[in-house]
């Protein structure tokens, strides 16, 4: 079984978009060459979600911080994920950082769990752990649930809202909520976040058995 590294010689860590590799890169610019894909911080190999952790982490850690997610763009390719991704990521992120992020942070999150929640009642047995790990986030914040539940924001519109919508401003709160919290170890807890969506991201089949995680 062979494993996908990063070659020596690949671009520093920066952050935002870049033009061409001479002018640095995130990690989703590097995961595009990686796959073999045209330059591009939103390459066709990872999901979108999840891509947009990634940038939201590569472009909120600390200098020596993003250095060190080098390590985690090999596992970033060949994770497309299915639909399901856009009910799993979310819940995985957040369950990890619902108390150490500020409250109007939690509220947000409580809100969108709620939806979570409505949605995989939807979809049966496939997502009940899903479901069930998103019902324990919940209990330990019940004052942003309360909050969520008088302003009705848990039991509306479908999956294609939730994920044009809802999903990612999931993600970036929980970003922006690690930020602002600014405690010590940020840059370990963005990375934690970031693996944490690797790891709820289904991996395609081919890349599986030749891209496992490092």
């Amino acid at each position: 079984m062979s494993t996908l590294t990063v070659p020596d010689g690949m671009p520093t860590l920066s952050r935002g978009r870049h033009r061409t590799p001479r002018r640095g890169a995130c990690m989703m610019e590097i995961a595009s060459l990686l796959a073999g894909e045209p330059w591009s911080d939103h390459p066709s190999c990872t999901h979108p979600l999840l891509a947009h952790l990634a940038r939201l982490v590569n472009d909120s850690s600390t200098d020596a911080g993003r250095q060190r997610l080098i390590t985690l763009v090999p596992a970033l390719v060949g994770r497309r994920g299915d639909d399901d991704t856009w009910l799993r990521l979310p819940v995985a992120v957040a369950a990890g950082t619902i108390l150490d992020v500020p409250e109007g942070t939690q509220r947000i999150l409580a809100a969108g769990l709620l939806r979570i929640e409505y949605l995989c009642g939807d979809a049966g047995p496939r997502l009940k752990a899903t479901r069930r790990e998103a019902g324990a986030t919940l209990d330990l914040v019940p004052g942003a649930v309360a909050w969520a539940g008088r302003r009705g924001l848990g039991d509306r519109g479908d999956l294609k809202s939730f994920a044009r919508n809802t999903a990612p401003t999931m993600v970036r709160c929980t970003v922006d909520g690690i930020v602002t919290a600014d405690g010590p170890g940020c840059d370990r807890r963005l990375r934690a976040v970031l693996e944490a969506g690797i790891s709820a991201c289904p991996q395609d089949q081919v890349d599986r058995r030749t891209m496992p995680i490092p």
